[in-house]
């Protein structure tokens, strides 16, 4: 093999070395991405709507009165009555 041989040799090694990068930063990015999208709408968020639609629905059903439901509405808000923002 010559020295162009050689050349094309390391050459395409470089450039087949920079794909394998490119395609691993590229799927520790989607997977970062996908963490943290799961995170921020994650369990935590579900349960604080289906606890408020749980808390409306004792509210229509008559099972507690309006203050109640507004005191225990902003306990799970995180805005407990009595403090100060």
């Amino acid at each position: 093999m010559g020295a162009w041989g050689w050349f094309a040799m390391s050459f395409t090694t470089l450039i087949a070395l920079a794909l394998a990068v490119a395609v691993a930063v590229l799927v520790a990015r989607a997977l970062r991405q996908d963490v943290a999208g799961r995170a921020a709408s994650g369990p935590r968020a579900a349960a604080s709507d289906s606890a408020e639609k749980l808390l409306a629905e004792r509210f229509a059903r008559g099972e507690i009165d309006d203050e109640e439901y507004q005191h225990r509405l902003m306990v799970l808000r995180g805005t407990a009555p009595g403090t100060r923002a």
